[in-house]
């Protein structure tokens, strides 16, 4: 008897349904990458709410020109299977060429005419909706732009509206002195009202944040997005955008440096290019670093590059003190304070399924829509997956 009720209590536990996460997760699909972006989405299919193929740019005149052929096989498989699994596809509508984008949309005609051809591809293809990702706006195209999403979302005709924008550091972090008049390119107001949900592309910090810069100067620290500043970039955003309609950005990449460290401190870094997680775990086999959790909540080590002289240094004792990871950059700092000579070193900083574990707690924290993966492209950390 006491077998039966356990084997009935076991059977009613695992029909039980696991909870699906309180937020929603969309995630950006590269088409330089699409390919092992696909099979990851694929993949992941049940823990995606959102899909947005980034295969839309923009000519100057106002057409679409498409990256990567919706209707290859690949493409159209996987647009079977998000279907399937009731997941949205809204592709992504890019554009990064701030003049080009203030002539067509100060153009009433042109305008127009942009936003026949973005309803045209998404009524075409039978898509959710579109992602708007106009960067590098001039500030004097803000109403045209507004505009241009107010008309644009009317034509849609009950289709989805989605709106990528950058990240805005508060002010008081951004400048010593704040200046008296600042221009934005885009009304927070404006998108809040014309855009189902917006994409806070809260990434590529680096060094914009100056109190963060000052606070954390007691080590190497140029960050892809510090839950710090993050939660600063979406307090303010939350002034003009509720809650609900916010999907925070999150990133699965990072970026190599070469940083110069002077005499007492960390002087400048220079960016090498970016990174993805296979090949910045690669790079610290091949040079037999560990891996150190920074204090942005990030991933990230140094380095002396075999081609460099300063590689010697790797013989000095570390530092006591010394951050997992900070090991050579430590090194250096001791020779420059020694010698009074400026040394580089190699830094690599990366976002992980930890650095996203901290993210998602902000989205709860705060009560967002969800996040936006940027990017799904099959070299992520596959252990983000598990955190949904």
């Amino acid at each position: 008897m006491r077998k039966t009720l356990s084997f009935v209590a076991l059977s009613l536990l695992l029909a039980t349904p696991v909870p699906a996460s309180a937020f929603e997760v969309s995630g950006w699909i590269p088409y330089w990458q699409d390919t092992l972006g696909l099979k990851s989405a694929t993949k992941n299919i049940g823990d995606l709410d959102i899909v947005y193929p980034f295969v839309f740019t923009v000519r100057n005149d106002g057409s679409l020109s498409e990256q990567a052929n919706l209707d290859e096989s690949k493409w159209k498989k996987f647009l079977r299977i998000a279907d399937k699994n009731n997941v949205d596809v809204m592709p992504t509508v890019m554009w990064s060429d701030g003049a080009a984008i203030h002539a067509v949309l100060s153009s009433s005609d042109k305008r127009e005419s942009h936003i026949e051809a973005i309803v045209e591809m998404v009524e075409d293809g039978d898509f959710a909706g579109v992602n708007i990702d106009y960067e590098a706006k001039l500030a004097e195209t803000k109403d045209y732009f507004s505009r241009f999403l107010e008309g644009l979302k009317k034509e849609l005709d009950g289709a989805q509206l989605s709106c990528t924008i950058e990240a805005r550091t508060p002010p008081d972090s951004r400048w010593r002195t704040v200046p008296a008049v600042i221009e934005y390119s885009n009304d927070y107001e404006a998108m809040a009202e014309h855009c189902d949900f917006v994409e806070i592309m809260a990434y590529d910090q680096q060094r914009a944040d100056l109190k963060l810069n000052d606070a954390k100067k007691g080590e190497p620290y140029i960050p892809v997005a510090d839950t710090d500043w993050v939660e600063k970039v979406l307090k303010l955003a939350l002034e003009d955008i509720p809650a609900e309609k916010i999907m925070l950005g999150v990133p699965t990449y990072g970026r190599q440096w070469t940083l110069t460290v002077a005499p007492e401190w960390f002087k400048e870094y220079k960016s090498v290019g970016a990174i993805n997680l296979p090949d910045a775990k690669e790079l610290a086999g091949d040079y037999k670093v560990k891996v150190g959790r920074n204090s942005a909540g990030e991933a990230s080590y140094s380095f002396f590059p075999e081609i460099s002289v300063y590689k010697i240094l790797n013989s000095l004792p570390t530092p006591t003190g010394t951050k997992t990871g900070f090991e050579a950059a430590a090194k250096a700092l001791l020779f420059a304070n020694m010698t009074k000579m400026e040394v580089p070193v190699n830094i690599v900083w990366y976002s992980d399924a930890e650095a996203i574990k901290d993210k998602i707690e902000l989205v709860e924290k705060y009560g967002l829509k969800g996040i936006a993966i940027f990017k799904i492209d099959g070299e992520e950390d596959s252990k983000i997956w598990k955190l949904f």
